[in-house]
Parts: C-alpha cells; sequence; structure tokens
C-alpha cells in the first residue's frame, strides 16, 4: 500500500514502522467510514434519533484525519504531542463506536462505522504501546 511505500522511504523511518502504517491506515479508513456514516445517518427518516451519531462521526472523521496527518510526519516528533494525538483519537473512536453501536441493529452502516472505529481505536493503543515503550 501506498502508506508503507511513502512512510519506509523517509530517511529516518519509524522504529516500528508496520505498527504506524497500520494507524495510519486504520486512521484514514475511520475518517472515511464516519463521514459516509454521518452522511446516511442524514437520509434516514428518524435524524432526531440520529443527531448525536452524525455530531460523533464527523467529530470523529477530523480527529481521525489529523492523526493520520501527525504520524505521517516522521521528522523531529513531539512524542508527548503525539501520545496525546493517539489518546485523543482512540477516545474519539471509542466513543463513535459506542453511538454506533446503538444504531446498528437498524442501521447497517452503523454496524460497519463501528467496526471501523473499534478497529482504529486497536490500531491506535498498539501504537501508543510502542511509542511508551520507548521504540519510537
Amino acid at each position: 500500500m501506498i502508506t508503507h511505500q511513502m512512510l519506509s522511504q523517509h530517511p529516518r523511518p519509524f522504529k516500528s514502522l508496520d505498527t504506524l502504517v497500520a494507524c495510519v491506515d486504520a486512521c484514514l479508513e475511520c475518517e472515511q467510514c464516519c463521514v459516509s456514516c454521518a452522511d446516511a445517518c442524514l437520509g434516514e427518516q428518524q435524524l432526531d434519533m440520529l443527531r448525536r451519531c452524525i455530531r460523533l462521526n464527523l467529530d470523529c472523521a477530523d480527529v481521525c484525519a489529523t492523526t493520520a496527518r501527525m504520524l505521517s510526519r516522521q521528522t523531529e516528533p513531539e512524542w508527548e504531542l503525539s501520545r496525546a494525538q493517539l489518546d485523543a483519537c482512540r477516545i474519539a473512536c471509542q466513543i463513535c463506536a459506542e453511538e454506533c453501536d446503538g444504531h446498528a441493529d437498524h442501521h447497517e452502516h452503523c454496524r460497519t462505522c463501528a467496526d471501523c472505529c473499534h478497529r482504529c481505536a486497536e490500531a491506535c493503543e498498539r501504537l501508543l504501546s510502542s511509542v511508551h515503550e520507548g521504540v519510537a
């Protein structure tokens, strides 16, 4: 995939490159899922019941996009800031997944989005563990 190709070509690549790539890809995928879910929610009949879901989808998409961009920059990272961003992304994904799980029985797009958010939260957690272990 292009993410691995680009990040591996950096003159000072991240030591846990596969973990970094997996997290960037998960963030980008989650951004897309959340934007699509929010749009699908807007097309549903019970819009009032989905208002919180739409808001959380859009917030999560923004956090995921920012996280992917920050992680893609490998020169002189500020690890305290990176850890905080990863934690924020993990939390945003968990909250969004919980909300989407609550609508999954009625809306397939919410089920798909919840799964995507769970995967992204797990990828952030794995990368956070690598950064905490000093593998950066």
